[in-house]
């Protein structure tokens, strides 16, 4: 069976075709800009080549088509009919309370989908698109939704909820759901794959770190805390979210700022985190070029960022009991090493001893990072998000022959 994975953004469309019974990755690429000038669809061939197709794509719609069209073209095509595909999953960010798992879309489930928007008003009307151009360009194809928040709906009472009056719960789901779920999961259980290790008898964190940042507690197997909260802009410090502040800033701002709702939430989810402090970029290789060469800034940025990071992974070894292995995972995480050796110093006390020599020279492959003497296991563990979805959407399929 062939199974297409969308992730559907606010300004671009990612998108991963897999043979499920080899697990080869057929066409992966991507739409960006979505709506906005120097639109294009860019790809990789089975060589390995890069193509770039430059093309005015107004909206979701239009760029899926797109995909589409790419996906059994002469030229580029690997497949030839659209009816080779079997299922198409997807990657939605926000199920609410709804959904602990994931599901087969029909009416009732996008009906819930849309129920959650005020959760998620920039991630799930995307997400939303991506499923109605499938039901127009291919009815009939079994869709499945995988989401983020579904993977920490394990979290008990006392760790979701805020100390807000519990009538705000009653009437507007205030309450903590937590995000990069499809990662933590995958990469929680690959790991105790990967060390030969019983995943329900592990206390496991996890810290996925690229753009957005977040971390994970997982004991025995289940997902008992995590830093990101009602939205992603909870947690970490990130690329350009603010992560944790003193929710007193946000109406001392908004005072003496003029700024209304949509300003502030704009101001710290889009120009706040890495971006704001180093005033040089939201990418981390940009700021720490620029912190070798004597940036200030920059190097008050990657202490914040890291600074914050060591601390999440100290309170939920508290909250773990104690902590046996320790995943660093996305783009920063796996490719990163100053953050790992910033994130590890100094934790012997907790039985974290970071061989600084494998550390150094590993890059975004599957590999312990920890002295054989540490008993904490460090482990890199490249997150594959696409193939869990793609896994998930198999599954339920056979659980629903018809």
């Amino acid at each position: 069976m062939k199974i297409l994975v969308l992730n559907c953004g606010s300004s671009s469309i990612k998108y991963k075709l897999f043979n499920m019974e080899t697990h080869d990755v057929l066409a992966q690429g991507g739409v960006e800009k979505i709506g906005l000038t120097g639109s294009f669809l860019k790809f990789k061939l089975p060589d390995g080549q890069k193509v770039m197709l430059e093309g005015e794509v107004l909206e979701h719609r239009a760029g899926i088509e797109y995909i589409l069209g790419v996906l059994i073209s002469k030229k580029y095509g690997c497949i030839n009919s659209l009816d080779e595909i079997g299922a198409v999953g997807h990657r939605v960010v926000h199920g609410g309370e709804q959904f602990n798992e994931s599901v087969l879309i029909d009416d009732e489930v996008i009906n819930m989908i849309e129920e959650c928007i005020d959760l998620a008003p920039l991630h799930n009307p995307p997400n939303l698109k991506g499923i109605y151009s499938i039901i127009e360009f291919m009815p009939g194809t079994p869709q499945v939704a995988v989401f983020d928040t579904a993977f920490h709906q394990t979290l008990p009472d006392y760790a979701y909820f805020y100390p807000l009056p519990y009538s705000l719960y009653e009437k507007h789901n205030i309450r903590r759901y937590g995000f990069h779920g499809t990662s933590h999961r995958y990469v929680s259980k690959r790991v105790c794959e990967f060390l030969n290790v019983p995943f329900e008898s592990q206390r496991i964190i996890t810290a996925h770190i690229g753009n957005g940042v977040s971390t994970a507690a997982i004991k025995n197997g289940k997902s008992i805390d995590t830093s990101m909260g009602m939205n992603p802009v909870e947690g970490l410090m990130m690329g350009t979210r603010t992560g944790d502040i003193d929710p007193g800033i946000i109406t001392y701002l908004m005072e003496k700022e003029h700024l209304g709702t949509q300003g502030i939430s704009t101001l710290i989810n889009k120009f706040s985190g890495v971006l704001g402090i180093s005033g040089i970029s939201s990418d981390m290789r940009e700021v720490q070029a620029a912190l070798e060469e004597g940036n200030e800034r920059a190097k008050l940025a990657m202490d914040m960022y890291n600074y914050r990071i060591k601390k999440y992974v100290g309170s939920f070894t508290a909250v773990l009991g104690g902590i046996d292995i320790l995943v660093f995972t996305g783009g920063v995480g796996e490719n990163m090493a100053p953050m790992r050796k910033a994130v590890c110093e100094n934790m012997e006390y907790m039985g974290i001893e970071l061989d600084d020599d494998l550390n150094a020279s590993t890059r975004s492959i599957e590999a312990v990072i920890s002295k054989s003497s540490s008993k904490v296991k460090v482990v890199i563990i490249p997150t594959d998000e696409e193939l869990t979805i793609a896994q998930d959407a198999s599954q339920i399929l056979q659980s629903h022959p018809n």
